[in-house]
Parts: C-alpha cells; sequence; structure tokens
C-alpha cells in the first residue's frame, strides 16, 4: 500500500464536491433566470393591464410618465400594427410591429411575451403585449419592454453569495475531506508498515488498530495469518536443522537432482569428498558433475525402473573412491518430484576386505608351508628313516627350523594383537636414539657381512633425546634396518641419518635395494603384504615387520613414511616427536 492512497482518496472527495457544486450551479443558474425573468414578466403584465384601463388618447400623453412608473419602455400599436406612440423613440423611425411575436400571442391569447436581442439598444430585452378593446373590438395594443441586464445584474450578485458560500463550504468540506480521507488511510498506512517490517524480516509483533470497521477484521486476520505463517516458518526451520545436522552428522554423502535433472543440493560430507576432485558440482547434471559411466546408467535404470536403485562406482582415477550408490525419489508435489542419490565411501571397507582376504590366504600359506615341511619329514622319520643317524639328524634340524618359523610368526602376530588392543606396557622414558641405533647394528653387521653390504651411521653425535619405549624402540630399528639389509644386493650400502625437523626428530634409512613401484607403497605397513611374495619368501620374511613398526611409531605419538623409486632404492622415514620441557 503506497502513501499516495491518502491523495487518492481525498482527490475523489474534491471531485465529488467539485462535480456537485457544477451541477448545482447548473440548476440554480436556470431557476434564477426563470424566476426573475417570470417576476419581470409579471410585473410588466401587471402594469400593461392597468394602462388598459385608460384611454388610448390619454396614454399617448402620458406616455412617458407611464413609462417612469413601470420602469419600462411603453410602445402603443394600432390593430394593423403601426406604432404611434412611444416613450423611447420616434414613431416616424419605427417599423410595424404587426408581425412581433408578442403582438401576435397577444392578439391570439389575450397576452403575449417574447424575449429577444434589441439591435437598438444592444441587450436582451423582454417584450410583453396586452391588447386595446372597444367593445369586444381589438382597436390596438400596448406593448411595454424591460432590458434583461436587471436579470444579469441579479443573476451576478446571487452568484457572488453562492461564490462565497462555495468557498466557505469547500473549505469545511475540504478539512472533512482531509479528516475523512486520513482516518480511512491510516489503519491501512498502519497494516503497510507492519507487513514492510514483517517483510524486511524485523520483529512485527502485532497490529493494534482502534478502530471498529472492516479495518480491524482485516487487522485481526493479518495477526492471524502472520502468527501462523512464522509457527509454519518455525517449523520449517526447525526441520532444516534437524535435516541438516542429520546430513552433517551421518557417513553417508546426499545429493538431491531437480525436476530438470540438476544437481541443487550436495550435504556437507559429500561436498567435502567432491570439492577436492570435481570443485563445484551445484547446477550440473550427473554426467556434466562426475563424467562417471557407470553413475550415469544407474540414473538412466532409475529412470526406467522408477525404483530404487543401488550399485558401486569409483570416483576418480588417482587415488580412487569407491562409492555405494543409491538412487531413490523424493515425493514433492505432483510434477515437482525429485531425486536423491545417497553416496557411502566404502573404500576402506573393501580394502579391510581385501586386506582380510590377503591375510587369511596369507596366513594360511605362512602356517601351511612350514607345517608341510614339519608333517613330511616326521612321516619320513616315522617311516624309518630314524634309524639313519645323518638324515635323522638333518630332518630334525628342518623340522626345527620351520617350527622356529611358526614360533616368530606366531610372535610377530601376538605382537601386533597386542599393540591394537593396547596390552602391551610401554615404559617411556628419555632415550637417545643414537645409543639405540649404536645397540642394533652389532645385531646386523654378521648379516651385512655375508652379502658385502657397508652400514653407514651418519647421524649427528648431538640430537635430542625422545620419550620412548627403549625396547620396542630397537624392535623398531631392528625391523627396518633387517628389511634394508634383506633386500640389499651384494656390495651395496644401507645409509642412516638423523634430523631435528619441524618438533620431531627425523631418523631416515636408505637403502640401495631394487626399490618399490609407486602403487604398492600406500600397502607397505599392512599385514603380510610383500611386494614381490616369492623373493620375500626365499629370504625368510613373514611379511609382519613393516606392520609391527607401523603400529609402535603410532603407539609412541610418531610415523613412518615410506619413499622409493624402481631401481633406485627405498627411503624409510620414522618420525619421533621431541619432548617438550
Amino acid at each position: 500500500m503506497k502513501r499516495n492512497l491518502f491523495l487518492k482518496i481525498f482527490i475523489s472527495y474534491l471531485v465529488i464536491i467539485f462535480f456537485s457544486f457544477l451541477v448545482l450551479n447548473v440548476f440554480i443558474k436556470d431557476e434564477i433566470r426563470k424566476v426573475m425573468t417570470g417576476k419581470i414578466e409579471g410585473e410588466l403584465l401587471t402594469s400593461a393591464e392597468l394602462i388598459d384601463l385608460s384611454s388610448a388618447i390619454e396614454m399617448s400623453d402620458q406616455l412617458r410618465q407611464i413609462a417612469k412608473i413601470s420602469g419600462s419602455r411603453v410602445t402603443l400599436v394600432d390593430a394593423q400594427g403601426k406604432v404611434f406612440a412611444d416613450s423611447e423613440k420616434e414613431i416616424a423611425q419605427m417599423e410595424n410591429h404587426f408581425s412581433r411575436p408578442e403582438i401576435q400571442e397577444s392578439r391570439l391569447r389575450g397576452k403575449g411575451k417574447s424575449i429577444r436581442f434589441s439591435q437598438s439598444l444592444g441587450v436582451d430585452m423582454l417584450y410583453v403585449a396586452v391588447p386595446i378593446k372597444t367593445k369586444a373590438q381589438i382597436t390596438g395594443y400596448v406593448r411595454l419592454a424591460r432590458p434583461l441586464h436587471d436579470v444579469q445584474s441579479l443573476i451576478e450578485k446571487v452568484y457572488q453569495s453562492i461564490f462565497l458560500t462555495i468557498i466557505v463550504v469547500s473549505i469545511i468540506s475540504l478539512i472533512i475531506a482531509l479528516f475523512i480521507s486520513y482516518k480511512i488511510a491510516e489503519p491501512i498506512r498502519a497494516m503497510e508498515r507492519f507487513t514492510e517490517r514483517l517483510r524486511q524480516g524485523e520483529p512485527s509483533g502485532s497490529i493494534i488498530l482502534k478502530t471498529s470497521d472492516e479495518t480491524k477484521k482485516l487487522a485481526d486476520n493479518i495477526n492471524y495469518l502472520v502468527e501462523e505463517l512464522q509457527n509454519k516458518i518455525r517449523q520449517a526451520f526447525e526441520e532444516k536443522s534437524k535435516l541438516m545436522t542429520a546430513l552433517t552428522s551421518i557417513n553417508e554423502g546426499v545429493l538431491i537432482l531437480n525436476t530438470a535433472e540438476k544437481i541443487e543440493f550436495v550435504s556437507p560430507s559429500l561436498a567435502n569428498i567432491l570439492v577436492s576432485r570435481y570443485g563445484d558440482v551445484g547446477g550440473k547434471t550427473l554426467m556434466e558433475a562426475f563424467r562417471n559411466v557407470e553413475l550415469q546408467k544407474a540414473f538412466q535404470q532409475f529412470k526406467q525402473s522408477h525404483g530404487t536403485v543401488s550399485s558401486e562406482i569409483i570416483l576418480g582415477s588417482i587415488d580412487p573412491v569407491i562409492m555405494s550408490v543409491s538412487i531413490s525419489e523424493v515425493h514433492d508435489h505432483p510434477g515437482e518430484e525429485k531425486d536423491m542419490v545417497v553416496f557411502h565411501d566404502v573404500t576402506r571397507l573393501k580394502k579391510l576386505e581385501r586386506i582380510r582376504t590377503d591375510f587369511v590366504a596369507n596366513v594360511t600359506h605362512e602356517i601351511r608351508t612350514p607345517l608341510t615341511a614339519i608333517i613330511g619329514y616326521l612321516e619320513t622319520l616315522q617311516t624309518g628313516a630314524i634309524d639313519n643317524t645323518e638324515d635323522a639328524k638333518r630332518f630334525i634340524d628342518i623340522i626345527l627350523k620351520q617350527a622356529q618359523r611358526l614360533n616368530r610368526l606366531v610372535e610377530d602376530l601376538m605382537t601386533i594383537s597386542k599393540i591394537e588392543l593396547g596390552e602391551i606396557n610401554f615404559r617411556f622414558e628419555n632415550v637417545f636414539l643414537l645409543d639405540i641405533i649404536g645397540s642394533v647394528l652389532p645385531l646386523l653387521e654378521a648379516k651385512a657381512a655375508a652379502k658385502k653390504i657397508r652400514i653407514e651411521n651418519h647421524a649427528p653425535g648431538k640430537i635430542l633425546p625422545v620419550r620412548a619405549d627403549r625396547d620396542r624402540l630397537s624392535q623398531v630399528f631392528v625391523n627396518v634396518l633387517d628389511n634394508a639389509v634383506k633386500f640389499t644386493p651384494e656390495g651395496g650400502s644401507v645409509i642412516i641419518d638423523a634430523e631435528e625437523k619441524a618438533g620431531n626428530v627425523v631418523v631416515a634409512i636408505t637403502d640401495t635395494g631394487a626399490g618399490i613401484p609407486r602403487e604398492e607403497i600406500q600397502r607397505l605397513g599392512e599385514r603380510f603384504y610383500r611386494v614381490d611374495k616369492t623373493r620375500s619368501r626365499d629370504l625368510g620374511g613373514t611379511g609382519l615387520g613393516l606392520s609391527i613398526v607401523k603400529h609402535l611409531m603410532l603407539a609412541h605419538g610418531g610415523k613412518m613414511e615410506i619413499e622409493s623409486q624402481l631401481g633406485r632404492g627405498t627411503k624409510v622415514s620414522l618420525f619421533f616427536p621431541i619432548q617438550k620441557v
């Protein structure tokens, strides 16, 4: 409601007042003219009838006196229309009046009148005529004429009074119109201000009007609708908040497509996954956003079947993410149905499933191989080989070696399990890493010397101590150094270095072995995982060494990083946090 509503109402009152006075003016003007003309006509007829009582000769002699008394021009006309006396003009200059309307009307009706413009006087004149009779015979006519400028003057005087009245009444009417317009527009302006505050989101309260007409009912209705709307909005915000909380907290990512099959909503959890790979996907179709054939096929199948469709897709080629996708319909107003795509990241589950499969296969193989050897040699001894002392001793040595292999496997498995379950009690103390490395190197010197491998310790002497369990730390370095010596060919070298970096003591062990393919590096540390399985088994490994190192480093608050290139060796970096004093 704009503010010119007041002007519209006010101008409407002005137009009504103006036309009222205009119509009144037209009727009053005609009525005044009619009344005044009738009054003059009556006066002239009365005078003419009085003149009729005298003889024509007497009237002729006393014509000017009669004209003065009656206030009119008097003309005497004979029966043939010839003027024989006039109070104002010479009769010689006057034409025959027999055809004049007032003469003819008086001849026929006993009296006559006419209003016409007088050329001689230059004004409208009222003419009244009565016949002069002698013994019922018309012998002439008496005509009286009076100019109507008196009527005009009277009308002007009346108009002046009317105009003054109009001004006074108009002012009063305008004041009343102004007041009424304000009273009518004020409640509407109040509702306008209320709805404007409501539109801008300001606290609006309720409309309170001190009226008892339709505006009061309208205000009550608006208050009711606003209250209902606010309740609906509050409920909608609460539901939206609950929905957003649910969408944010759940692991599943949710994506909603509008009727044009374009993405209009992406849940935060899904956006975190997609932003680094696909950027902003809002407003795009599934094909434009993901460029994934399997996802598009699943969506087309959903469109054809109109039922929930589930599929498994892989997003990205570098560091791929495996997603379990479910596509279903979101019921809305008819013709506005939307589609919802739910993404569940199963990458870790698939990885764990693969690890479990590999674990079962590796454990089975690792156990079966020594057991097969043990059972085989025991059966051989049982069938008589025990009598051959030399063969029996050789077989027992092999059986013992395989049993020890089984024992190492069980011990390594027990170690990893205890670390994961938190059943190992660590005795943390300030430990100098160089002392641990120095105590471990003699254990590997014989093995390295057998392969002519040089172990070079380039770690500086001044390295800050770290909080660690001395025995477990020795186990870490033994496993890493043993792997380095084991997979380095004859004549190679193993270099140990250390530095303080970003709040950590970093110990780097670099070998000159065959190296590891880039795609295999991320799997190092998994149980029983070997890059070259045949070669690893030939070297006597269980595939659990790096897995133990990984878990022990995590228990110490550190981490293990591996860098490698095929044909250029491998570098294992161990990060130990420096103890803050």
